[in-house]
């Protein structure tokens, strides 16, 4: 889980106080992204990441902020432990979700070493490396993310930018009060004044990434000029699925199942797991939540399937799986695993397969999946393994009807081709039993 020094949050907090008093247009949105946990995280602790997204905002370096102009769509900012010696660091939206600069470019299945791939050549962009350095690129493979987007000024954008540039930025870190949740605390608090707060029974204390989300959902129903919007940013097909969010009392017992028996003889950890649990265990960042699509870089926002629309699709791609099969298809993780991944002129991501004494080249996105030299059956295949994934059942929802609808286009028009490259061998096949 991921300070501010005294006096600069200080300046934050009266600078705040001035710019929430004048009036003005709300035009752009400040977002506080929530991640999933994964990996040891996931299983140990489970508090997952807290990161703001600041659509106005953009990055003349990873750590000096500047307005961003047309077509620019802002950064991500957080705190980070071991990196570069920095206490925050920027990084445009779609490189920190997708490690691309290029919705087209998004793998639409990926594996490790894909992913691996992708960071590494954008950490050499910027110039920072180092073994912490991959949480900078490419979080939307590891993790579902939950954004809760709030209307921000144009002077308050500016007037955090010139508070950040001037600040000190080295590295603060400590778990217990300088955080990452605490850092996104402060940059929302800066807008909003007191919209996320700390919790001394579900979490002790400390600021965590589920209970800067949970505050300020709260303080978005009784503040309507806040604007507060709820979406998903899917994890991408490919990874183990990360895991849900908890508080600290929640991830003792819920991680770390041996405690358990401890809690049965202890009243005051009984007393205090009772209390966490109405106090924010139930809150679900999906509910009401929209779905983020790449393509739009979160200019426009989609309505997740519904349960009703994803069982009728699943029938479909049953369906269709089992018309299309004139043999049996390749197992396109099995296949993937196999491959090696590279990255063509344009930087767009492919597999080289190697095919008894050929190599083939098979597109992972949408901008080369139909393009280029692999048989139709593994670009078919590819489509079904991403479909799969997308319409699994289960919380939270994972695509929107558009996302999916597109999918089912781009899965037909690899079935055509399909079909296609069959018919001269089914023609030949007729002419000679003839």
């Amino acid at each position: 889980m991921c300070g501010l020094t005294k006096s600069f949050k200080s300046f934050l907090f009266c600078l705040a106080a001035i710019l929430v008093g004048a009036p003005a247009v709300l035009r752009a949105q400040a977002t506080l992204l929530l991640e999933e946990p994964y990996s040891y995280d996931g299983t140990f602790a489970g508090t997952g990441h807290a990161a703001v997204y600041l659509s106005r905002v953009c990055a003349e370096t990873p750590t000096v902020l500047r307005r961003c102009g047309p077509g620019e769509t802002g950064v991500v900012v957080s705190r980070y432990h071991h990196i570069a010696g920095r206490d925050w660091i920027a990084v445009p939206l779609l490189p920190y979700l997708y490690a691309v600069t290029d919705p087209q470019n998004v793998p639409l299945y990926a594996d490790a070493k894909l992913v691996a791939l992708l960071r590494s050549r954008y950490q050499e962009e910027i110039g920072i490396t180092g073994d912490s350095a991959y949480q900078l690129a490419g979080s939307a493979y590891d993790r579902t993310t939950y954004g809760f987007r709030i209307a921000t000024r144009p002077e308050q954008d500016d007037a955090l930018i010139r508070a950040l540039n001037a600040a000190p930025n080295t590295e603060s870190y400590k778990l217990l009060d300088h955080n990452c949740a605490d850092f996104a605390k402060q940059i929302i608090n800066f807008y909003y004044p007191h919209a996320i707060h700390r919790s001394i029974i579900a979490d002790l204390g400390i600021t965590t990434p589920k209970q800067a989300a949970k505050s300020l959902a709260r303080f978005g129903k009784h503040h309507p000029e806040m604007q507060l919007t709820r979406f998903i940013i899917p994890q991408v097909p490919g990874l183990k699925r990360s895991k849900p969010v908890h508080g600290v009392i929640e991830s003792l017992v819920l991680a770390k199942k041996y405690v358990t028996p401890v809690l049965l003889f202890h009243p005051f950890l009984v007393g205090s797991v009772e209390a966490a649990y109405w106090a924010g265990w139930r809150f679900n960042p999906a509910q009401g939540a929209l779905i983020f699509d790449p393509e739009t870089a979160g200019s426009s926002l989609d309505r997740p399937l519904t349960t009703a629309e994803r069982r009728t699709y699943e029938k479909s791609l049953a369906a269709r799986r089992r018309d299309s099969e004139l043999g049996l298809l390749p197992s396109w993780p099995k296949l993937e695993a196999k491959a090696e991944p590279e990255l063509d002129a344009l930087g767009k991501p492919f597999l080289r397969v190697k095919d008894a004494d050929r190599s083939i080249e098979v597109g992972v996105c949408r901008g080369n999946i139909l393009r280029m030299d692999a048989p139709p059956d593994l670009v078919q295949d590819l489509v079904f393994s991403r479909l799969k994934q997308e319409l699994k059942p289960g919380k939270p929802p994972l695509a929107s009807d558009r996302q999916i609808d597109n999918d089912f286009k781009l899965l037909q028009r690899a079935l055509a081709a399909r079909q296609a490259s069959l018919s001269p061998a089914l023609g030949d096949m007729t002419a000679n039993q003839h």
